[in-house]
């Protein structure tokens, strides 16, 4: 009996997804519980498994092509069954049609005039560098419902280009193209390391400096012209639910910002200490942040809060978001429980976090369930900013850079390490003395980091 082979939700915010890459071809043998594909959808790269056995008979849509929810993309059936049934529903579904829907409908034609089933068209074979830009997330917990993904993502169909020297397409960062534009290289002859082969700014950065001060000459732009006035890209599922999130956030909610000069000197001088005593007590001042902002959430429930409309959920257990910025986008993975984790714990999750967001490889509960989120742009040299809220969390910190600053302590002028926080509260749910009293304790926190081993 046929199986029919559909778009699933593979996330709990999934409303569409683009398939990356099919794994199996057609004629294929299938036992369920097999990948099928890779689907990009809002937060990540997941699996598209089997769900019956038999032989991929069908494939409804192309590698690079969105469905949404629920659309059939192909058909899993016997060796000899006849699926023109399926097909033909197929068709009727997407008369509104796409191009790829309408291959399957006259594929499906072809079948009754031949009296049997013929292989749907293969895509061409990829190049090294085309395969899957594959990894990430997607799913919720037990926890409370966490943050949207802010999370921009891989690039989509349109980013790729046609390689007309071997029919291929060679699939590249929006980052890496800029910069190899600017320096004048030809990016088809770029080898990728990104996932799936994938070209990044450090393929460009190696390829441009192998071509020595031709290279630099180039990124001059001397005498040469663009080959086109612009290039659209398109969105990508995790750019659209950020999009969409985002927009649900600065619009409706109430948003009020509170803004606070931290020492950051005995942090420092508790990191050093640590360093000395090896790799095994390595943190970043980062780490000690997300501890201090964990410690004082625990201590103000009404800020560890979500706005779930006609009530307001304070929780009793802290689940730290931290934006991690990517080539893509920012993802905001989860240190659940932070209050509770010692330095070194948050330390080494933080690490692991961070690198699973830039591989694209965070798990649905990595990511979902956040009952308050830290944004940090130190490392590159802000001052302060403001950072969106994400519904339905309350508040979120944007932490700018650290630097030596002035100051009169006990009576003596000092160089002290000085650092902005800025909190985006939702005033719906927190006052501004609220959000005040919460940065107090925050302070004492930071201030005094001894406390956070106490």
């Amino acid at each position: 009996m046929a199986t029919k082979i559909f778009m699933e939700a593979l996330s709990p915010t999934m409303e569409e997804g683009r398939l990356v890459k099919w794994l199996k071809n057609e004629g294929d043998a299938v036992k369920s519980g097999d990948t099928l594909a890779e689907v990009e959808t809002d937060k990540a790269i997941m699996e598209l498994v089997a769900r019956g056995d038999g032989v991929l008979r069908k494939r409804l849509v192309a590698e690079g092509e969105s469905r949404p929810v629920g659309q059939l993309v192909g058909v899993i059936a016997g060796k000899d069954e006849n699926i023109d049934a399926i097909l033909a529903e197929a068709g009727r579904a997407g008369a509104g049609a796409t191009p790829v829907t309408k291959a399957a409908d006259q594929v499906a034609a072809q079948d009754k005039q031949q009296g049997g089933a013929s292989p749907v068209p293969k895509p061409p074979q990829q190049t090294q560098g085309e395969s899957s830009m594959a990894q990430q997330k997607v799913a919720a917990t037990a926890a409370p419902p966490g943050p949207p993904s802010r999370t921009p993502s891989p690039q989509a169909a349109p980013v790729e280009r046609s390689d007309a020297g071997n029919g291929g397409r060679t699939r590249s960062s929006p980052l890496a193209r800029r910069i190899a534009s600017e320096r004048g290289l030809d990016i088809s002859g770029v080898q990728g390391s990104g996932p799936g082969g994938r070209i990044i700014k450090r393929d460009i950065e190696a390829a441009s400096g192998a071509t020595g001060s031709q290279g630099t000459d180039r990124a001059a732009g001397a005498g040469r012209e663009p080959r086109t006035d612009y290039e659209d890209v398109a969105l990508t599922q995790i750019r659209k639910t950020i999009a969409r999130r985002l927009s649900e956030s600065i619009g409706p909610i109430p948003t009020f910002y509170l803004t606070a000069e931290f020492d950051l000197t005995r942090v420092v001088e508790m990191r050093e200490a640590m360093l000395e005593l090896g790799d095994e007590f390595k943190v970043s001042i980062n780490d000690i942040l997300l501890k201090a902002v964990a410690t004082a959430l625990a201590q103000h429930p009404e800020v560890n809060a979500h706005w779930l409309g006609d009530k307001i959920r304070q929780h009793h257990r802290v689940h730290l978001g931290m934006a991690v910025a990517t080539n893509d986008g920012l993802i905001v993975p989860v240190i659940f429980d932070a209050d509770r984790k010692g330095l070194r714990d948050i330390a080494h999750e933080a690490r692991e976090l961070a690198k699973l967001a830039r591989d694209r490889k965070l798990k649905p509960e990595q990511y979902t369930g956040s009952t308050f989120s830290l944004s940090n742009l130190g490392m590159m040299q802000i001052d302060q900013f403001t950072a969106i809220i994400n519904p339905p969390e309350v508040g979120i910190l944007a932490v700018g850079t650290a630097e030596d600053h002035p100051a009169i302590v006990n009576g003596e002028l000092q160089t002290r390490k000085r650092v902005r926080l800025t909190m985006s509260c939702d005033h719906r749910a927190v006052d501004g003395a609220v959000g005040a009293r919460f940065l107090v304790t925050l302070r004492r926190l930071i201030e005094n980091p001894l406390m956070l081993v106490y």
